[in-house]
């Protein structure tokens, strides 16, 4: 059973999107303390004045962030904090690293509301939740061919993709691969912006 009055923050830059987790959580409890969060630096406030949140409801692109770097911050600063990445993006291999950074769930933008209240219930009551089972992510090919485009991962972003499908973060990964960490940010942005071949300019996540 969901814990009766939880601590939730929602990190989201949509604000109509956030008034909708804030129904769907309200439904499961309505005596929830919701928390907002719109920005990266919102949400580094946010859960360091509520380290013991119940959940932290994720979206990955906002203002100040880059690649899965708010991922990899909670997970490396609160490891203890339960995090669902609530994301518009369908790329199987997102959802894949996402998994292998230590998220709890995620669930995509587009779910029906009985299905996103389903997925909420379950992580309000401790659970993880998955579009697949857990214990059989998504295979990479060697080569990816995004949406029938003529642009594909290059080979540094193939090994890129790869670290952080086995958890690794940004400092790890830049360590492995003779990088600076500010070009495998620049690196994760690209793989990030070409998983998603019908965005222009921003990559919704």
């Amino acid at each position: 059973m969901p814990k009766a009055d939880p601590t939730v923050i929602i990190a989201d830059d949509h604000p109509l999107f956030r008034v909708t987790l804030r129904l769907v959580v309200r439904g499961i409890a309505p005596q929830a303390r919701i928390v907002d969060a719109d920005s990266f630096d919102t949400l580094k406030n946010a859960v360091t004045a509520n380290p013991d949140a119940e959940l932290v409801l994720l979206d990955l692109v906002m203002p100040g962030v880059e690649g899965l770097s708010s991922l990899q911050f909670l997970r490396k600063e609160f490891p203890s904090l339960r995090v669902a990445v609530v994301s518009s993006q369908s790329q199987p291999a997102v959802a894949s690293a996402v998994q292998a950074l230590g998220a709890a769930a995620f669930i995509h933008k587009s779910v029906m509301p009985e299905q996103l209240q389903k997925a909420l219930r379950s992580l309000l009551a401790g659970q993880d939740w998955w579009p697949q089972p857990a214990s059989a992510p998504p295979r990479l090919p060697e080569e990816v061919e995004i949406g029938g485009q003529e642009e594909r991962l290059s080979q540094q972003e193939m090994r890129i993709l790869q670290y952080l499908e086995k958890g690794f973060l940004n400092g790890r990964i830049a360590e492995g691969l003779s990088l600076s960490e500010p070009v495998v940010k620049t690196h994760i942005s690209a793989i990030l912006r070409k998983l998603s071949p019908h965005q222009s300019g921003r990559t919704e996540l």
